[in-house]
């Protein structure tokens, strides 16, 4: 649900107000016949055989079997017949079974993310909605990508990523001095790898700070320590429909406990959504900018949703990445297609078009 919703906004778009330097992008429209346009042509999308893939044993199983759901029932309004598959045992031979045309990933954490189901999709021959495997890989690590983005020229916070052998063998509290020394406090620890802020912690005093770590490693074997930057923290989605990337309007969230971690997403009601964004025009502009810019440089396809915090002085400091973001009902690429003027099941339904051609 979004709360306090203005008036939808258009996609950004070359000449419109948060436009990206260099696109060409047009306006999207919807095709109340049912078709996708892809290279060459049109396609109808009720002749398209499609799985939506969703659940696995990840600890997000819960959310990704409610974006399954969501996008499942969001093509069903378009005229598709979709089919539903866990990634379990069972997945490669229902695949070759009846082979789609394409499959929308709607898997979250490693299963969804790391690249390891497109990697076997990928041995399958089997086209798939979103990213490759290989820039994936580089997303879902977050000290890699934050490296790939600063190398790129572009803002995020300093950080420093362990392992849970290096505070071992060198002393835990040795280097948790060390990291408040350089730091200082607030921080924010979170899984090197992971998803859903499972394992995000505020840091507001050097005593916590142990205790956070203890608690993230139960999600990963290292952690990411970054200084806690204050400001609007927003997501900005990034899709590609044909017409070049553009960057959806900016959702600005705001949480009741001044914390986005997990309850705060899956749960209704915990988190304030304004979408587009309560921001000055050219900050929306820079603010797309970076989100394109980052699915550019992490090598990302099709779809993305970049977290990021906006600075009291406007700056955008860029935080992670999603290669596949939440579709559940209180997911922010929904509320972005939805404040766009789209119909998530013609975005859902295009993607995997476009997805089934290069296959």
């Amino acid at each position: 649900m979004i709360a306090d919703a203005a008036t939808p906004g258009a996609p950004v778009s070359a000449g419109a107000p948060g436009a990206v330097a260099g696109s060409s992008a047009g306006p999207f429209t919807t095709d109340p016949e049912g078709r996708a346009e892809v290279e060459g042509g049109s396609v109808a999308l009720d002749e398209l055989t499609v799985v939506v893939l969703a659940g696995g044993l990840d600890l997000e199983r819960e959310v990704s079997l409610r974006s399954g759901r969501r996008v499942f029932d969001a093509l069903r309004l378009v005229g598709m017949h979709p089919r539903e598959a866990d990634a379990d045992a069972a997945l490669l031979a229902t695949l070759a079974a009846e082979p789609p045309d394409a499959v929308f990933i709607a898997l979250h954490g490693q299963a969804g993310e790391s690249g390891a189901v497109r990697t076997v999709l990928d041995l399958t021959g089997t086209p798939y909605v979103g990213s490759t495997a290989a820039a994936c890989r580089v997303a879902w690590d977050k000290p890699n990508a934050k490296a790939a983005i600063r190398a790129a020229g572009l803002r995020t916070p300093d950080w420093v990523a362990l392992s849970h052998a290096t505070f071992r063998e060198l002393g835990a509290a040795a280097v948790l001095g060390r990291i408040v020394t350089r730091f200082g406090v607030p921080l924010m620890v979170k899984p090197a790898q992971g998803g859903s802020a499972l394992g995000a912690i505020p840091v507001r005093d050097p005593d916590e700070l142990p205790a956070a770590m203890v608690s993230c490693l139960s999600y990963g074997d290292t952690v990411l320590i970054e200084p806690y930057v204050d400001g609007i923290e927003v997501a900005v989605s990034v899709i590609d429909l044909g017409d070049g990337l553009r960057a959806l309007p900016a959702v600005e969230i705001v949480a009741a406990n001044g914390v986005f971690d997990y309850a705060a997403r899956y749960t209704a009601g915990m988190t304030t959504y304004h979408t587009p964004a309560r921001l000055p025009t050219e900050t929306a502009a820079r603010l797309a900018e970076v989100a394109v810019r980052a699915h550019t440089v992490l090598g990302l396809r099709d779809l993305s949703r970049t977290d990021a915090i906006v600075t009291p002085d406007g700056a955008v400091e860029f935080l992670e990445v999603n290669v596949a973001p939440g579709m559940t009902e209180t997911s922010l690429l929904p509320m972005a297609v939805e404040a766009a003027g789209l119909d998530l099941g013609q975005v859902c339904g295009t993607l995997l078009a476009r997805a089934a051609q290069r296959g």
